[in-house]
Protein backbone atom coordinates (compact mmCIF):
# COMPACT_ATOMS: atom_id res chain seq x y z
CA UNK A 1 0.00 0.00 0.00
CA UNK A 2 1.77 3.17 -0.57
CA UNK A 3 1.66 5.93 1.61
CA UNK A 4 -0.35 8.64 1.30
CA UNK A 5 1.16 12.30 1.87
CA UNK A 6 -0.59 13.89 4.62
CA UNK A 7 -2.06 17.60 4.95
CA UNK A 8 0.47 20.42 4.03
CA UNK A 9 1.24 22.66 6.79
CA UNK A 10 0.71 27.04 7.53
CA UNK A 11 31.38 3.52 -5.40
CA UNK A 12 33.63 2.37 -6.05
CA UNK A 13 36.24 3.55 -8.50
CA UNK A 14 34.70 6.64 -8.83
CA UNK A 15 37.18 8.97 -10.69
CA UNK A 16 37.06 12.72 -10.32
CA UNK A 17 39.19 15.36 -10.33
CA UNK A 18 41.19 16.34 -6.55
CA UNK A 19 40.15 19.36 -4.86
CA UNK A 20 40.60 21.04 -1.37
CA UNK A 21 39.79 23.54 0.29
CA UNK A 22 33.10 26.96 0.75
CA UNK A 23 29.78 28.99 1.58
CA UNK A 24 28.46 29.10 5.44
CA UNK A 25 26.88 25.89 6.53
CA UNK A 26 22.87 25.45 7.19
CA UNK A 27 23.55 24.71 10.45
CA UNK A 28 24.69 20.95 11.69
CA UNK A 29 22.43 18.16 12.22
CA UNK A 30 23.55 14.50 13.58
CA UNK A 31 25.12 13.34 10.92
CA UNK A 32 25.46 9.61 13.08
CA UNK A 33 22.41 7.61 13.22
CA UNK A 34 19.89 7.09 10.46
CA UNK A 35 19.50 6.95 7.12
CA UNK A 36 23.48 4.67 6.61
CA UNK A 37 23.48 2.17 4.06
CA UNK A 38 24.34 -1.38 5.60
CA UNK A 39 27.65 -2.35 5.67
CA UNK A 40 29.37 0.88 5.34
CA UNK A 41 29.73 1.66 8.86
CA UNK A 42 33.26 1.07 10.45
CA UNK A 43 34.51 0.74 7.14
CA UNK A 44 37.53 3.10 6.42
CA UNK A 45 35.70 4.24 3.36
CA UNK A 46 32.31 5.15 4.84
CA UNK A 47 34.58 6.85 8.08
CA UNK A 48 35.33 9.49 5.18
CA UNK A 49 32.15 9.88 3.33
CA UNK A 50 30.89 10.29 7.06
CA UNK A 51 33.99 12.44 8.35
CA UNK A 52 33.43 15.11 4.84
CA UNK A 53 29.62 15.27 5.51
CA UNK A 54 29.72 16.29 9.14
CA UNK A 55 32.12 18.59 8.09
CA UNK A 56 30.00 20.09 5.35
CA UNK A 57 27.57 20.38 7.93
CA UNK A 58 29.86 22.85 9.68
CA UNK A 59 31.71 25.14 6.69
CA UNK A 60 31.65 25.27 3.06
CA UNK A 61 32.51 23.20 0.70
CA UNK A 62 35.45 25.41 -0.51
CA UNK A 63 36.80 25.57 2.39
CA UNK A 64 37.24 21.68 3.27
CA UNK A 65 40.91 20.23 2.78
CA UNK A 66 41.54 16.87 2.12
CA UNK A 67 43.39 17.02 5.91
CA UNK A 68 40.67 18.16 7.43
CA UNK A 69 38.89 15.21 5.96
CA UNK A 70 41.44 12.55 7.08
CA UNK A 71 41.97 14.06 10.38
CA UNK A 72 38.37 14.08 10.93
CA UNK A 73 37.55 10.02 9.58
CA UNK A 74 40.90 9.36 11.45
CA UNK A 75 42.87 8.07 8.21
CA UNK A 76 46.03 8.85 6.39
CA UNK A 77 46.18 11.23 3.64
CA UNK A 78 47.41 7.89 1.88
CA UNK A 79 44.69 6.00 3.13
CA UNK A 80 41.97 8.38 1.96
CA UNK A 81 44.00 8.73 -2.11
CA UNK A 82 44.02 5.26 -1.61
CA UNK A 83 39.96 5.05 -1.61
CA UNK A 84 38.95 8.26 -3.43
CA UNK A 85 40.17 10.85 -5.79
CA UNK A 86 39.07 14.51 -4.10
CA UNK A 87 36.21 15.74 -2.58
CA UNK A 88 33.69 15.17 -5.64
CA UNK A 89 34.44 11.58 -5.35
CA UNK A 90 33.55 11.41 -1.88
CA UNK A 91 30.03 12.78 -2.58
CA UNK A 92 29.72 10.43 -5.02
CA UNK A 93 30.20 7.95 -3.05
CA UNK A 94 27.75 9.29 -0.02
CA UNK A 95 25.20 9.62 -3.35
CA UNK A 96 25.96 6.23 -4.12
CA UNK A 97 25.01 4.89 -0.69
CA UNK A 98 22.11 6.58 -0.27
CA UNK A 99 21.02 5.06 -4.00
CA UNK A 100 21.69 1.79 -2.68
CA UNK A 101 19.99 2.17 0.74
CA UNK A 102 16.93 3.74 -1.74
CA UNK A 103 17.04 0.74 -3.96
CA UNK A 104 17.68 -2.21 -1.30
CA UNK A 105 14.09 -0.62 0.56
CA UNK A 106 11.50 -3.02 -0.04
CA UNK A 107 9.06 -2.31 -2.65
CA UNK A 108 7.28 -5.98 -2.50
CA UNK A 109 3.99 -4.55 -1.98
CA UNK A 110 4.36 -1.60 -4.21
CA UNK A 111 4.66 -3.25 -7.70
CA UNK A 112 0.67 -3.33 -8.20
CA UNK A 113 0.17 0.04 -7.21
CA UNK A 114 0.11 3.09 -9.81
CA UNK A 115 3.51 4.46 -11.81
CA UNK A 116 2.82 7.78 -9.68
CA UNK A 117 2.49 5.67 -5.95
CA UNK A 118 5.85 3.87 -6.87
CA UNK A 119 7.52 7.04 -7.62
CA UNK A 120 6.33 8.50 -4.87
CA UNK A 121 7.25 6.26 -2.24
CA UNK A 122 10.84 5.97 -3.73
CA UNK A 123 11.24 9.39 -3.27
CA UNK A 124 9.81 9.61 0.25
CA UNK A 125 12.57 7.08 0.99
CA UNK A 126 15.48 8.67 -0.30
CA UNK A 127 14.27 11.92 1.86
CA UNK A 128 13.98 9.85 4.57
CA UNK A 129 17.34 8.36 3.99
CA UNK A 130 19.15 11.97 3.60
CA UNK A 131 17.33 13.09 6.86
CA UNK A 132 20.78 12.97 8.88
CA UNK A 133 22.30 15.27 6.48
CA UNK A 134 20.22 17.92 6.37
CA UNK A 135 22.76 20.50 7.62
CA UNK A 136 25.46 18.98 5.15
CA UNK A 137 23.01 20.15 1.98
CA UNK A 138 22.34 23.21 3.23
CA UNK A 139 25.73 24.18 2.82
CA UNK A 140 26.20 22.33 -0.23
CA UNK A 141 23.20 23.68 -2.11
CA UNK A 142 24.81 27.34 -1.07
CA UNK A 143 28.27 26.81 -2.01
CA UNK A 144 26.55 25.80 -5.53
CA UNK A 145 25.19 28.99 -6.13
CA UNK A 146 28.49 30.66 -6.62
CA UNK A 147 30.43 27.74 -7.56
CA UNK A 148 29.34 26.43 -11.41
CA UNK A 149 31.30 23.50 -11.66
CA UNK A 150 30.04 21.86 -8.34
CA UNK A 151 26.30 23.02 -9.49
CA UNK A 152 26.99 21.73 -12.68
CA UNK A 153 28.99 18.11 -11.29
CA UNK A 154 25.86 18.02 -8.78
CA UNK A 155 23.29 18.04 -11.64
CA UNK A 156 25.41 15.47 -13.17
CA UNK A 157 25.03 13.42 -9.88
CA UNK A 158 21.67 13.94 -9.55
CA UNK A 159 20.72 12.86 -12.98
CA UNK A 160 22.09 9.76 -12.55
CA UNK A 161 20.41 9.23 -9.45
CA UNK A 162 16.78 10.06 -10.78
CA UNK A 163 17.65 7.41 -13.27
CA UNK A 164 18.34 4.53 -10.66
CA UNK A 165 14.81 6.34 -8.89
CA UNK A 166 13.08 5.78 -11.89
CA UNK A 167 13.94 2.03 -12.55
CA UNK A 168 13.16 1.62 -8.76
CA UNK A 169 10.02 2.79 -9.26
CA UNK A 170 9.71 0.57 -12.41
CA UNK A 171 9.94 3.44 -14.94
CA UNK A 172 11.66 3.21 -17.83
CA UNK A 173 14.92 5.52 -17.40
CA UNK A 174 16.14 4.18 -20.88
CA UNK A 175 17.39 6.31 -23.56
CA UNK A 176 16.87 9.99 -24.95
CA UNK A 177 13.30 10.31 -23.03
CA UNK A 178 14.59 8.12 -20.24
CA UNK A 179 17.34 10.55 -19.84
CA UNK A 180 14.76 13.63 -20.44
CA UNK A 181 12.44 12.31 -17.69
CA UNK A 182 15.78 11.95 -15.42
CA UNK A 183 16.41 15.28 -15.67
CA UNK A 184 13.06 16.57 -15.44
CA UNK A 185 12.55 14.58 -11.79
CA UNK A 186 15.85 15.81 -10.64
CA UNK A 187 14.62 18.98 -11.19
CA UNK A 188 11.45 18.29 -9.44
CA UNK A 189 13.22 16.41 -6.60
CA UNK A 190 15.21 19.62 -6.13
CA UNK A 191 11.81 22.05 -5.78
CA UNK A 192 10.91 19.62 -2.84
CA UNK A 193 14.10 19.64 -1.33
CA UNK A 194 13.42 23.29 -0.02
CA UNK A 195 10.44 22.11 1.69
CA UNK A 196 12.15 18.93 3.35
CA UNK A 197 15.15 20.58 4.45
CA UNK A 198 12.82 22.82 6.59
CA UNK A 199 10.49 19.80 7.09
CA UNK A 200 10.87 19.11 11.41
CA UNK A 201 7.39 17.54 11.61
CA UNK A 202 7.36 13.88 12.42
CA UNK A 203 7.02 11.31 9.12
CA UNK A 204 7.87 14.99 7.09
CA UNK A 205 4.39 15.28 6.30
CA UNK A 206 5.11 18.87 4.64
CA UNK A 207 7.45 16.86 2.26
CA UNK A 208 5.13 14.73 1.48
CA UNK A 209 2.53 17.42 0.18
CA UNK A 210 4.93 19.09 -1.07
CA UNK A 211 5.85 15.86 -3.38
CA UNK A 212 2.33 14.95 -4.25
CA UNK A 213 1.90 18.39 -5.36
CA UNK A 214 5.04 18.26 -7.43
CA UNK A 215 4.46 14.90 -8.91
CA UNK A 216 0.85 15.77 -10.22
CA UNK A 217 2.30 19.20 -11.98
CA UNK A 218 4.92 17.28 -13.69
CA UNK A 219 2.61 14.13 -14.69
CA UNK A 220 1.01 16.62 -16.64
CA UNK A 221 4.37 18.19 -18.26
CA UNK A 222 5.84 14.87 -19.17
CA UNK A 223 2.87 14.26 -20.90
CA UNK A 224 3.89 16.63 -23.35
CA UNK A 225 7.69 16.21 -23.16
CA UNK A 226 6.66 12.42 -24.11
CA UNK A 227 4.34 13.85 -27.43
CA UNK A 228 7.21 15.89 -28.33
CA UNK A 229 9.77 13.51 -27.57
CA UNK A 230 7.89 11.09 -29.88
CA UNK A 231 7.87 13.07 -33.23
CA UNK A 232 11.62 13.41 -33.00
CA UNK A 233 13.25 10.43 -34.98
CA UNK A 234 15.11 8.64 -32.32
CA UNK A 235 13.79 9.95 -29.12
CA UNK A 236 10.80 7.51 -28.76
CA UNK A 237 10.70 4.80 -26.86
CA UNK A 238 9.96 1.28 -29.03
CA UNK A 239 8.18 -0.04 -26.46
CA UNK A 240 4.38 0.10 -25.36
CA UNK A 241 3.66 3.84 -23.97
CA UNK A 242 3.94 3.62 -20.47
CA UNK A 243 1.75 6.43 -18.03
CA UNK A 244 2.45 9.70 -18.14
CA UNK A 245 6.09 10.32 -16.03
CA UNK A 246 6.37 12.69 -13.86
CA UNK A 247 8.83 15.87 -14.54
CA UNK A 248 9.28 19.37 -13.36
CA UNK A 249 11.44 22.23 -15.88
CA UNK A 250 10.83 24.70 -12.82
CA UNK A 251 13.87 25.37 -10.02
CA UNK A 252 17.19 25.69 -8.84
CA UNK A 253 20.28 23.28 -9.74
CA UNK A 254 19.55 19.96 -8.91
CA UNK A 255 20.63 17.86 -6.38
CA UNK A 256 20.55 14.65 -5.50
CA UNK A 257 22.69 14.07 -1.80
Amino acid sequence: MARKPGPPASDDGIEDTPESGGRQSGGATGQAGAGKAPGRIGTPRGKVIEAFMALLAEQPYETIGLRDIAARAGVSLAELRGQFSGKLAILAAHIKEIDREVLNGDQDDMSDEPTRERLFDVLMRRFEALAPYKGAIRSLLQSARTNPPLALALNNFAVNAMQWMLAGAEIRAAGPTGLIRAQGLALLYANVMSTFLDDDEPGHARTMAALDRALGRGQQLTGVLDRVCGLIPGCGSRRRPRPARPADLDGDAAVAV
